[in-house]
C-alpha cells in the first residue's frame, strides 16, 4: 500500500465526446476515475446520450468499463466529476526500498514482467542492459530510464499512431505521452522490473503549461520493494494530482474507447484543472476563469486527513 496524505487540492476532470454512427454500433467506454487512495471523486455525472443502453463491468486490471450501445446519427457522451486529491508530488513520502526478486513477487503484479503487444520487452533487452545495466538495480535505474527517454526521445503533439509498440518508438525517436510511457514500461520490464501503463487525467498543478493542451495522459508505474513508484518520461519531474482510470500492461487495456462497428469518433475534448471546492459543479459549462493551475503557485486548501 503506497502512502496516503490529506486531500487538499480539488480538482475538475472529464471528458465529451461524439460518435458518428452510419448503421449498428456499440463501444467500450472507459473515461470514470478509479477508486484510489490518492484521491476521492466528490461528485460524478456520466450522460450517455439519449439514455443509450450500457452495462458497467470491471475488466481484469480491475478498470471500470462501460459497455455502450450507440444509435444511429450522432452520440454525445459527456462525462463530468469533481475530485478531491493530494498536492503532495509524484512518490513523496515514498521509502528508499530494494527490488524484489521475481520468486519474492506478490502473484498480482507477475503480469507486468511479460511482453506485451505495445510494450515488446522482449526486442529491447540487449538495448537495454547496453544502455542501462551497469546502473544500480532498482529505483536508480527506473530514474535513469526515465530521464534517458525524457532526454533522447522527443515529444511530439499530435504524432501518435494506434500501432507503435517501444521498439518502434525507440527506432522512430519522437511519438506523444502514450510512447514515451509504452517505451519506460517495457524498458524497466528487461530487469525483471514490474512495469503497468496507466491512463488518467493529470492537470498543471505547479507546472505552467504555455501551450495550454488538455488531453488524457499516459505514463508508467514501476512496482519496487511492495511499492508502485510513479515514472513519466514525458516531464522527468514529479507532478501533482495525476487521476487514474485505468491502467494495464500496456495502452490495449486502457483506452478511453474501443468502438465496434460502424462509428468514428467525431468530437473529442478533455479537462483537467484545479478548483476552488464549491466553486464548481459537474455538467457546469466549462470556465477556465475559475481555473487555479497553470502556475507555478500551488494553492491548498485546509482540510482534515482522509
Amino acid at each position: 500500500m503506497n502512502p496516503t496524505f490529506p486531500f487538499d487540492i480539488t480538482l475538475r476532470v472529464g471528458c465529451s465526446l461524439a460518435y458518428e454512427v452510419t448503421g449498428t454500433a456499440s463501444l467500450l467506454l472507459n473515461v470514470q476515475p478509479r477508486t484510489s487512495g490518492q484521491h476521492a471523486v466528490i461528485f460524478e455525472a456520466l450522460t450517455l446520450g439519449n439514455e443509450l443502453p450500457s452495462t458497467e463491468f470491471t475488466d481484469s486490471h480491475g478498470n471500470r468499463v462501460l459497455r455502450v450501445k450507440l444509435a444511429p446519427g450522432s452520440n454525445y457522451i459527456r462525462h463530468d466529476a469533481i475530485v478531491a486529491a493530494s498536492s503532495r508530488p509524484d512518490n513523496h513520502g515514498m521509502p528508499d526500498v530494494q527490488p524484489l526478486p521475481p520468486d519474492q513477487l506478490p502473484p498480482e503484479a507477475l503480469r507486468y514482467l511479460a511482453p506485451s503487444r505495445y510494450c515488446d520487452s522482449d526486442k529491447l533487452s540487449n538495448f537495454a542492459w547496453e544502455k542501462f545495466g551497469h546502473i544500480e538495480h532498482g529505483l536508480p535505474r527506473v530514474r535513469a530510464i526515465s530521464k534517458w527517454i525524457h532526454d533522447t526521445i522527443e515529444y511530439r503533439y499530435l504524432s501518435g499512431r494506434p500501432d507503435l509498440s517501444a521498439w518502434d518508438v525507440l527506432q522512430r525517436g519522437y511519438g506523444v505521452c502514450r510512447d514515451f510511457a509504452h517505451l519506460a514500461t517495457a524498458l524497466n520490464r528487461t530487469f525483471n522490473l514490474p512495469a503497468r501503463y496507466v491512463a488518467g487525467h493529470m492537470p498543471d498543478i505547479g507546472f505552467p503549461d504555455p501551450e495550454n493542451h488538455m488531453d488524457f495522459h499516459a505514463y508508467a508505474e514501476v512496482f519496487v520493494g511492495g511499492y508502485w513508484f510513479a515514472t513519466d518520461a514525458r516531464f522527468h519531474v514529479p507532478r501533482i494530482g495525476r487521476i487514474r482510470i485505468a491502467h494495464g500492461m500496456d495502452a490495449a487495456d486502457c483506452p478511453f474507447s474501443t468502438i465496434y462497428g460502424s462509428a468514428v469518433l467525431s468530437y473529442c475534448q478533455v479537462w483537467a484543472y484545479q478548483v476552488e471546492r464549491g466553486t464548481v459543479g459537474v455538467g457546469d459549462p466549462l470556465d477556465l476563469s475559475k481555473r487555479l493551475d497553470n502556475q507555478t503557485t500551488i494553492r491548498t486548501e485546509s482540510l482534515e486527513p482522509r
